[in-house]
């Protein structure tokens, strides 16, 4: 098995906050929702079911933890997950907080306008809530 290597468009489009035992945990660089990205660091991956019984089990258990952390930091009114690969075929969870109101309430967040680039302020204090929440 060869090393992770990750999507340059995901590398490019995200931060690293930190490894779970399975996953990647990403900030998409898009300040207009708190929306973080789970990304197995298995290479070769494109659905779920090119995983392991025991990934899919973690991924299950890393994205439940990682929703609930978001619903905590964010006291969102709803958590949306997603995982559609259209453009980065590379396996990636959406995990996105929405609250009623917020710019694409009640549709998707995808192709929604343009994104807005975090506030170096404003990233830090979400990163630490989602990390303490976590």
């Amino acid at each position: 098995m060869s090393d992770f290597v990750l999507d340059p468009r995901l590398d490019r489009d995200t931060t690293l906050l930190t490894k779970l035992g399975l996953c990647q945990l990403r900030l998409m660089e898009d300040s207009r929702w708190p929306w973080v990205l789970l990304v197995p660091q298995r290479d070769g991956i494109t659905e779920i079911f090119d995983m392991t019984p025991l990934d899919q089990t973690m991924l299950t258990f890393e994205t439940a933890i990682t929703a609930q952390a978001l619903k905590q930091a964010t006291d969102c009114l709803k958590v949306n997950t997603g995982a559609l690969g259209n453009q980065v075929r590379q396996f990636h969870l959406h995990i996105i907080a929405r609250t009623e109101g917020d710019p694409a309430w009640p549709g998707p967040v995808w192709g929604h306008g343009q994104a807005t680039p975090w506030d170096a302020n404003a990233r830090a204090k979400f990163t630490e809530r989602l990390l303490e929440a976590l």
